[in-house]
């Protein structure tokens, strides 16, 4: 039976906290309902549409393409007032491909042109762009709707005209609804007045009337979540009187029997849908190969051009007397024949260009991934990873029959990013290169609180349910389905409280909506021709930067394989990359020297020794106290070991870290399986370490070909059953032809790498990554102090990071001096090889012009010799009391008085500072022999304390800086409390911390009680302490700034957020508050041996802690005098030692 309708009108949740239809659910419903065409149709943007297309397409659907478009009152160029603000609809459909391109126009020309509160387009760039399109002359808001209720006849003719004028009666239709839920209200009389209206001009004008329904969800229960959605995007709540309410609409996807009822006194507007659907027939060209034009020389094809660059270049590389060995030349020709077979030369000159372009503004990249496992890559400038040294196999990253384009993902110095992107937009064109948008979108906690605002139930109670939903694992999404099902308090509040259920219904129905667009970290798109050829455009949100409205899905082949195939690269800004540039900078600078950073000498002894000592922080992927632990364990001296560390320090593989680093330091314990696995094996002393390896074991032991490899790889990494069984069937008898062994020999290595498979790390991934590890441990190992002047420059906006520096400065016998108004520069300065200073940025309230004159004058003009020399000398505008107490209080001023002297004289200064600038001026009138000379007085005070110098310190720096309150306690409190740093890192769940309070937060809870947050801190850490009512009643005389307190209680973070609630305080002096015992009784089976016991005490020396430990002996409970730190690290080590035995 041929169909009767189609949905001409419809939202999908990209018409952003408006539509509430994700895409999927979209096409699913229509696909229940029998529909055979469905349009898309947002407001004013394309942000669904390659999703919707093939959605559309996998179902079975004709995707009919549209957008619902703004038009401008009088021109897009006209931005004034409230005349401006206001707007027309129009729904424009796409017939073709020669549409669906105006469409890519029209909506880039709506956001970069015309936008005004929403992008707009007027008339006269329709008409422009108007080849290809069906016009419906919109909903209510269309200029026509309107004119009919409020406009004379002529008015109402001019208007038609208008549109007739751009597509004529075959592709103007007049749009008319029936939305209303029947219940005979003045606005549903007045819509269907408006209908009738409508109606008599289509007929009185011979044009054809068609139906739709504005679709902003699925089912007509889904009205009251579609209303709160409106609520958050427009900041309401639905008890707001003056607001924007469609609940008196029904919006949803009906169907066609619906339609047809609701239209039955004029069918032929719903018969006609089908004739526009007819009309549109849009193919859209998808999987395509869009590569970016590179200069080339004349006479020369890109992959000619690529060969001569890859062999010239390889010289210095690979050359022994001008000539590369035969066996290199393989490999280069090896990888450039199937690079250019498969038509990606053009990429690799693009992305050479790209790297090389960072490096000429002086910019260090990496490039992470399978791409450093190409030598033509690396021999380009690409990598900085030689993958003949590191054994990566160029078949990970690319084969000759693997669908999908190469992906090279490119670190880059942030403090360079911007730069580079310039250099990429300069050399392409600025209309070819775009940055990338993303969706933000509504996840389970942010919904749950967005929906109780938008409901007007108090924050406390929202951000309380929200806080029982569990963080989702291992870059999962937590649902809240699933929240409700593992978490019995959540479940019991949403069966019990009827507020709370309602809270979560809704925001069931909201959980996955995109919430609002922002720019992809990392992702740029560069293209052939213009951009509007492929791709709609919009200006970021609250910005100037151009990008796109197609995410990486619809962009990017190796995100989806039916994007389409525009070149995205990824360039993504790396802090540590910064910190190595500015590092080497300054060492540069510091001694004359010339430091190659992708050349260094390798192995370095003062490198290795630093991280075998434990000096891992700032270093790239080693700093946290679990991978130091294991560094000072294994002792590197290879920067293979820093390889291995990096693939096996992550859940899962963790567990062989141990047998690693035995086998490291014993080679009578390293053994393989067969001898075939020692040239694969061998640099990782007989572990299954990279996926690589298994993939090289698969192709080499197992004879399969570089394309089989590729679909074991993608087997072995999902562990679907059916798909293991065909692979370890395959893999058996493949050994068994290849390399000759038995089944059994085969059958007993399918058993050892089979449970390694899902953890298995990418090896050219982890051989980039330990670059950048060795680069930035050689540069603090053999230029320390500069090293952290950077580190400490690249994260002075964070002051916990700046903490944890001056700290690791202090251990490396490094002091960091308070700023000085004679020595510092406006980022941390070296003073020599034992002294770091502030620098005068870092001085909150001082100007950049203020600074910016110090150091100009000292340039000038020399130090400052005196406090009056440098009144003298400082004259700016800017130079206030603010900026004069800034300086004089975080100690700047320290060489030219004394604080409190100085802050005491402040209106004697700064008046002496105008009256010297007045003199300044008159002199250079009269000539400075006529002026008298004028003389700085200050009177005497009592000189600051130390408990005031250090407050101020904590003011203006945000950290204490000459010295710490907590340094005279520090042996006292390492008795009777645990270090805050080490309590987060080792997630140390009940215990006593001590430090000072440098921040009180109280509050009232619902209840009318006084509860607190304050902020505690001792030598190395810094912690948020939650005092809740009981406590607080009890000991609020300890919440006051500069109190030293002793608090015992639980670490805590549900928030992602560590906080430490506390259950008892005491003012540090007092009796110490006494801990509940804590043990751990371990299970030892009957066979155990001396050596198991051995390496249990080993185990329990190597992390000490406030638990005791029991052994359970035959079934006898015995005590031990270990006290140990149960972390999830120890528990990992002491479960591959015995099994699951903890009690």
């Amino acid at each position: 039976m041929a169909k009767k309708f189609t949905h001409l009108h419809v939202h999908s949740h990209y018409s952003l906290l408006d539509g509430l239809s994700k895409i999927d659910a979209l096409v699913n419903r229509a696909k229940e309902l029998g529909m055979e065409a469905l349009s898309l149709t947002d407001h004013g943007v394309m942000y669904g549409i390659i999703e919707f297309y093939n959605a559309c397409l996998d179902a079975g659907i004709k995707p009919i393409v549209g957008i619902e478009a703004y038009i401008a009152p009088r021109t897009l160029q006209d931005k004034e007032g409230k005349i401006d603000s206001d707007y027309f609809h129009l729904t424009l459909l796409a017939k073709n491909d020669a549409g669906y391109k105006n469409l890519l126009k029209l909506t880039t020309i709506a956001h970069i042109d015309g936008f005004y509160y929403k992008p707009r387009i007027d008339l006269e760039t329709l008409k422009q762009h108007s080849e290809g399109l069906i016009c419906l002359s919109g909903c209510m808001r269309g200029e026509l709707s309107r004119a009919v209720m409020n406009k004379s006849e002529t008015e109402i003719q001019s208007v038609l005209k208008k549109h007739l004028d751009i597509f004529g009666p075959d592709n103007y239709y007049i749009e008319i609804q029936r939305n209303g839920k029947g219940s005979n209200t003045q606005d549903e009389r007045d819509k269907e007045k408006q209908t009738q209206k409508l109606i008599t001009l289509a007929k009185k004008e011979n044009l054809k009337l068609v139906a739709t329904a504005d679709c902003h969800y699925l089912y007509p229960e889904d009205s009251e979540a579609q209303d709160v959605l409106i609520c958050i995007g427009t900041g309401k709540t639905i008890n707001d009187p003056d607001r924007l309410d469609m609940r008196g609409w029904d919006l949803s996807l009906k169907s066609e029997e619906e339609m047809l009822e609701h239209f039955q006194d004029i069918p032929e507007a719903v018969l006609n849908t089908v004739e526009v659907a007819e009309k549109c027939d849009l193919k859209l060209l998808l999987n395509q190969r869009y590569f970016p034009q590179v200069e080339l020389p004349a006479g020369k094809t890109s992959a000619e051009h690529l060969r001569d660059l890859t062999y010239a270049k390889a010289i210095p590389f690979y050359s022994k007397d001008g000539v590369i060995p035969e066996e290199i030349q393989k490999r280069i020709d090896y990888e450039l024949d199937i690079i250019i077979k498969k038509g990606f030369d053009t990429y690799f000159l693009m992305v050479a260009d790209v790297v090389e372009g960072a490096h000429k503004i002086g910019a260090i990249t990496n490039t992470r991934g399978s791409a450093a496992g190409s030598i033509v890559g690396r021999i380009l400038g690409i990598t900085n990873v030689d993958p003949l040294y590191y054994e990566l196999p160029f078949e990970r990253f690319l084969t000759e029959h693997r669908p999908t384009p190469p992906d090279i993902d490119l670190d880059i110095a942030d403090n360079h990013r911007d730069e580079a992107i310039e250099y990429i937009t300069k050399r392409y064109g600025q209309d070819k290169v775009a940055q990338i948008i993303t969706f933000g979108t509504m996840m389970a906690r942010a919904a749950i609180r967005d929906v109780g605002r938008a409901l007007g139930v108090p924050y406390s109670k929202c951000d309380q349910i929200a806080k029982m939903i569990p963080f989702g694992k291992q870059g999962f999404h937590m649902t809240l389905d699933k929240a409700v099902d593992i978490n019995p308090d959540l479940k019991a509040a949403y069966d019990k409280d009827p507020e709370t259920k309602r809270i979560l219904d809704i925001a069931k129905r909201l959980e996955g909506c995109a919430r609002h667009a922002s720019v992809h970290a990392a992702g740029i798109v560069i293209t052939p021709t213009a951009l509007t050829d492929y791709i709609p455009l919009q200006f970021e949100p609250d910005g100037n930067r151009t990008i796109t409205q197609y995410d990486m899905y619809a962009l990017d082949l190796n995100a989806n394989a039916k994007a389409i195939g525009v070149v995205k690269l990824d360039l993504l800004g790396i802090r540590n990359l910064s910190i190595l540039e500015a590092a080497v900078r300054i060492a540069q600078k510091r001694h004359d020297v010339t430091i190659d950073i992708y050349n260094l000498p390798h192995p370095d002894k003062k490198t290795f020794k630093l991280l075998s000592e434990g000096h891992t922080f700032g270093v790239f992927q080693m700093g946290s106290s679990g991978m130091t632990r294991y560094l000072m364990e294994l002792r590197p001296n290879s920067i293979f070991d820093i390889m291995a560390m990096i693939a096996l320090y992550r859940p899962g593989p963790m567990q062989f870290i141990p047998d690693y680093i035995k086998r490291k330091h014993n080679p009578r314990l390293v053994s393989y399986m067969d001898p075939a696995l020692e040239k694969i094996l061998h640099r990782t002393y007989g572990i299954l370490v990279y996926q690589d390896d298994l993939l090289t074991i698969a192709h080499d032991l197992a004879g399969y070909s570089w394309e089989e490899v590729d679909k074991f790889r993608k087997a072995v990494g999902k562990k679907i059953p059916a798909e293991m069984a065909k692979q370890k069937e395959k893999f058996i008898n493949g050994c068994m032809q290849t390399v000759n062994w038995s089944k059994d020999k085969a059958a007993e290595i399918w058993a050892w790498i089979e449970p390694f498979a899902a953890y298995g790390f990418n090896k050219s991934h982890s051989a980039s990554y330990c670059v950048v590890s060795y680069q930035t441990a050689y540069m603090k190992a053999n230029y320390t102090v500069e090293f952290m002047a950077a580190l400490m420059t690249a994260e002075s906006g964070d002051l916990p990071t700046i903490s944890e520096a001056v700290e690791e400065c202090k251990k490396l016998n490094i002091e960091v001096l308070p700023p000085d108004v004679n020595e510092s520069l406006a980022n941390f300065t070296v003073v020599d090889e034992s002294h770091i200073r502030f620098g005068l940025s870092a001085i909150k309230n001082l100007g950049s012009d203020v600074v910016g004159i110090i150091i100009e004058q000292r340039k000038q003009s020399g130090k400052f010799t005196s406090i009056e020399d440098f009144v003298k000398r400082i004259q700016t505008r800017n130079f206030n009391k603010k900026s004069w107490e800034a300086l004089a209080k975080s100690g700047a001023l320290d060489s030219l008085g004394e604080r409190n002297q100085l802050l005491a004289n402040t209106e004697v200064l700064l008046e002496f500072a105008r009256s010297f600038g007045k003199t300044e001026n008159q002199a250079s009138l009269f000539g400075a022999e006529l002026m008298p000379a004028s003389a700085l007085k200050l009177r005497e005070v009592e000189a600051a304390t130390k408990k005031e110098m250090l407050g101020w310190e904590k003011e203006l720096l945000g950290l204490y800086v000459s010295a710490h309150p907590m340094e005279e306690y520090v042996e006292q409190l390492k008795k009777i409390a645990k270090p805050i740093k080490e309590v987060i890192e080792n997630k140390i769940a009940n215990t006593t911390i001590g430090g000072i309070v440098t921040r009180v937060q109280k509050i009232l809870t619902r209840k009318g009680e006084q509860m607190a947050f304050i902020d505690l801190e001792d030598l190395g850490g810094l912690i948020e302490l939650v005092v809740f009512p009981g406590i607080y009643n009890k000991h609020n005389d300890l919440l006051v700034e500069g109190k030293i307190v002793l608090a015992t209680g639980k670490l805590s973070d549900k928030d992602g957020e560590p906080k430490f609630l506390v259950d008892d305080m005491r003012e540090f002096g007092q009796q110490s508050i006494p801990q509940e015992p804590q043990s751990v009784t371990i299970k030892i089976p009957e066979a155990a041996t001396d050596e198991l016991f051995a390496q249990l005490k080993t185990l329990f020396e190597s992390a000490p802690g406030d638990m005791s430990v029991n052994l359970m002996i035959r079934e006898q409970k015995v005590k031990t005098p270990f006290r140990i730190n149960l972390d999830d690290e120890l528990k990992v080590k002491i479960k591959a030692l015995l099994g699951n035995n903890l009690q």
